[in-house]
């Protein structure tokens, strides 16, 4: 078979740009790096591997492993989000780039050994980065084989001394890198370095996840907005309002409704086609349900490295500042006129 441009050769991108060869390209815009950022992607990419196959497996393995355990949050764990967890820990420990790791399955602050011993000598190599995840986010829709997905997001060490919980409360500003792993149709891996946002698609046949959505964007507007509305009753006015106003609009189409329950999912479609993603206070759960540090902040982050905004109604995700591990928000997210227009409504009702 002739080759394409001296790429495609039998069938196979030989040219393929793969999401190692890419970071490891980013790395060399930066002179002075050590590549242990480099190395920590590596090691997530690896736990979302890993991960993708067991859930590859869950229409089995779900119907087998219920337990009746509790995670911290007080939903139900089960044996897919054990696994999930492990590798994430087990990988990150591995890439000895980790000194502090913060994830949802875990009631406190994960410590990593810092100190590595190069042969002989007495030289050492101190893990610098914490990593704050969510192992396998939308897991109560594991049973019934709806998309979930893994989110993380990386800060650096700025303190001296041992690593403690202080280093890990850092708004989500301070992130040096983010992103979500989608476990759909197919495995689609979504990262951002601080300079735009890529999306990666996971080759089965040779166990790389390939470049497939280059230079990610939000539109400025959408046409979809989603949330479940199943908590009309107990949203304050603002919401009440908006969600009116895309329903019945006093000029042009109304906006289409669009709810899947998994926050990677429902993220990911808002990325790819606009609109508004929200999960609103409400009298129940006036600080919101979703979770800042491993949650809100990096998605968040790409949001905003594509173009969009997040809000919790009064103020930016990204400049929280973090009191507890498991801190929650409200979280408006999504195309930036979309986010806008909820961010005026809160003004105007003053809530």
């Amino acid at each position: 078979m002739a080759s394409n441009n001296g790429k495609q050769q039998g069938g196979f991108d030989t040219d393929c740009m793969t999401l190692t060869r890419y970071v490891l390209a980013e790395q060399r815009k930066f002179p002075h790096a050590t590549g242990d950022l480099t190395q920590l992607l590596n090691a997530i990419m690896t736990a979302v591997k890993s991960v993708s196959s067991a859930v590859r497996k869950a229409g089995i393995a779900a119907l087998f492993g219920i337990s009746g355990d509790t995670n911290v949050q007080g939903e139900e764990v089960k044996k897919l989000d054990v696994l999930a967890n492990d590798l994430f820990i087990n990988m990150l420990k591995a890439s000895f780039t980790v000194c502090l790791m913060v994830s949802e399955e875990n009631e406190t602050i994960i410590e990593v050994e810092t100190e590595r011993q190069v042969g002989d000598g007495d030289n050492s190599h101190k893990g610098k980065y914490i990593v704050c995840f969510d192992p396998l986010d939308g897991s109560s829709n594991i049973d019934c084989l709806v998309s979930i997905g893994s989110i993380f997001a990386i800060y650096r060490k700025n303190t001296d001394g041992p690593p403690g919980l202080n280093d890990a409360l850092q708004p989500g500003k301070n992130i040096v890198a983010a992103g979500y792993a989608l476990y759909g149709s197919a495995t689609m891996l979504v990262l951002s370095t601080g300079n735009g946002v890529n999306g990666f698609m996971l080759d089965p046949s040779i166990g790389e996840f390939i470049l497939t959505n280059n230079d990610m964007q939000v539109k400025p507007r959408g046409k979809i907005y989603s949330l479940n509305e199943g908590y009309a009753a107990t949203w304050d006015p603002a919401v009440k309002e908006y969600v009116k106003s895309k329903k019945e609009p006093k000029t042009g189409k109304p906006y289409g409704a669009r709810y899947i329950g998994s926050m990677v999912a429902d993220v990911h479609r808002t990325l790819m086609y606009g609109g508004i993603f929200m999960y609103p206070p409400t009298k129940d759960a006036p600080k919101g349900k979703l979770r800042l540090m491993y949650e809100c902040n990096p998605m968040a982050y790409i949001m905003e490295q594509a173009g969009g905004c997040a809000t919790t109604g009064h103020k930016r995700i990204l400049d929280v500042i973090p009191e507890s591990i498991h801190q929650r928000v409200p979280i408006f997210l999504g195309s930036k006129d979309d986010v806008e227009d909820v961010k005026q409504l809160y003004e105007k009702h003053n809530v």
